[in-house]
């Protein structure tokens, strides 16, 4: 099969522009559903008029994000039909399933209510109304559930098996599929990631009207809700993250070792407080692996493997292998892989002549290697290795970050009990700028996510290069352009119709 390079290099830049900018969106979306169904829930619990002026404020600003958000949603989900239909053809079976519950079921919720909660507040009555908004918070985070599920079986595949007569994956457990350890960690992960985002942005809103020193009440009342509520999600993304970094000890050793460049395996291995990489550093030379760096002692290894002493092997080892550790080299593997894709092709051969015993004896080959299919289709053994820079230090800015957000939560909170946060004007214009760390680190989490798996569509299954469209690269660099415009475009509209409705108020929700 002849896979034009270009083609692959423009569908990842088109996927990722896609995904990258549809995730400015998601987060603030699936967290401030929460915010605003909890300033709800005061408003109803208490019956003052302020809580739902309040309220009604935070929710213009959500329906603003949620109506773009949606438009590069839907984008996103064509592209598997354009760009990816090979990737679509040997795993739709199993991809297409959490993508059409999705659809038909949380998305469907979340846009029926949504329509109540926001005009419906003079038509139905208040617990009604809540409902409605608790269901929207609801019906968008089941949304991402079933998201992360396709995404999460992509880092780590199971409940399948391969049909050597279709070449596709066809699914066999549904359960297997859901229950799997990397989705629902991952689904986790990424919700209360979203809740701390839109935490920040409620700050970050707040803390302006405090600065401006105006909607003194209203500001100071807003950072108390999200400041308990990002500190309570802050803490529990901490242990999330901490359960996803095992999951990808696990299943996705290479990521792991990218994510902290390390390049040599070892026991007790520290994990990389600061560091900056040797950009001359590679799996087959003696370079030193940082310019600089500070370690916490053992804290890979417990990261990892929740064990001071665990091994933890670097990017040679799972490269060139390591028998002392029962890590089997990549040559190897894309030696069994070749036999792999060898013994499908005279399988089909067979079956087309009819000869049942020529088709017995390949199939057995080809069990006996299937295992590694995915790798017959490399070129060399380094192209497992994923791009370590990027990798390494979009996990350590997201890192950063998350602990950065939990100091300001603390912090902000014992300032607004103490009735001390107006007068902190370097902290709200601290909280105020934290929103743009917030998004970075949303965009460095799926970096390292995404990137740290390559070059695997499907990890150990399907090589990006093979799942993406028989098409030329034309088409899809125009569209890449094109996509570019239109949602650096949205974005900027949002960004002014928000800007200008804070700018009002809340008086004027």
């Amino acid at each position: 099969m002849h896979i034009d390079p270009s083609v692959v290099d423009w569908s990842r830049a088109q996927f990722a522009l896609t995904a990258l900018y549809h995730w400015i969106f998601v987060p603030l979306t699936l967290g401030l559903t929460f915010i605003v169904a909890i300033m709800e829930t005061i408003y109803v619990k208490t019956g003052d008029e302020w809580w739902k002026k309040t309220t009604k404020f935070w929710m213009g600003l959500l329906a603003i994000n949620f109506a773009i958000g949606v438009a590069t949603g839907i984008i996103m989900e064509f592209e598997f039909g354009t760009n990816w239909s090979n990737y679509s053809w040997i795993v739709g079976d199993i991809f297409g399933a959490p993508l059409a519950i999705e659809g038909i079921m949380a998305f469907f919720m979340e846009s029926t209510f949504f329509a109540v909660m926001f005009f419906g507040w003079d038509k139905v009555s208040k617990r009604a109304h809540l409902i409605s908004t608790w269901l929207v918070a609801i019906g968008s985070n089941l949304s991402a559930l079933w998201i992360l599920v396709a995404n999460g079986w992509m880092q780590h595949p199971v409940g399948m098996r391969f049909n050597p007569d279709t070449a596709r994956n066809e699914m066999v457990n549904f359960w297997d599929v859901l229950f799997n350890p990397n989705a629902y960690v991952k689904f986790l992960h990424t919700i209360s990631s979203g809740y701390v985002l839109a935490s920040l942005f409620v700050i970050s809103v707040s803390s302006y009207y405090l600065l401006k020193r105006r909607e003194i009440k209203f500001a100071k009342r807003s950072i108390m809700v999200a400041a308990s509520f990002g500190l309570i999600v802050s803490l529990f993304n901490l242990t999330t993250g901490d359960d996803s970094a095992r999951q990808v000890a696990l299943n996705q050793p290479m990521k792991l070792a990218a994510m902290e460049g390390l390049y040599n395996g070892k026991s007790q291995a520290p994990i990389v407080a600061v560091g900056v990489l040797n950009p001359k550093k590679s799996y087959d030379n003696n370079e030193s692996e940082f310019l600089f760096h500070i370690d916490v002692p053992d804290g890979l290894s417990l990261l990892g493997f929740h064990s001071f002493d665990a091994y933890v092997p670097g990017i040679k080892q799972l490269v060139l292998g390591d028998k002392a550790h029962n890590i089997e080299s990549v040559e190897s593997k894309m030696t069994k892989g070749k036999e792999a894709v060898s013994a499908l092709k005279a399988y089909k051969e067979a079956k087309a002549k009819g000869d049942k015993e020529a088709m017995k004896a390949a199939l057995a080959k080809f069990n006996a290697n299937s295992k590694y299919l995915g790798y017959g289709y490399l070129k060399k053994a380094s192209d497992v290795v994923p791009n370590v820079q990027t990798t390494f230090y979009a996990f350590h800015t997201m890192v950063a970050c998350g602990f950065w957000f939990i100091a300001l939560f603390v912090i902000i909170l014992y300032l607004v009990m103490r009735n001390e946060l107006e007068q902190k004007r370097w902290l709200l214009k601290a909280a105020l700028w934290s929103l743009l760390l917030g998004y970075i680190a949303q965009e460095a989490g799926w970096i390292t996510a995404e990137v740290g798996r390559q070059p695997w569509a499907i990890q150990d299954m399907l090589p990006v290069g093979m799942a993406t469209s028989n098409i030329t690269s034309s088409p899809v660099m125009i569209t890449f352009w094109l996509f570019a415009i239109l949602f650096t475009a949205l974005l900027i509209a949002e960004v002014k119709i928000m800007t200008k409705q804070i700018a009002i108020g809340p008086k004027e929700a």
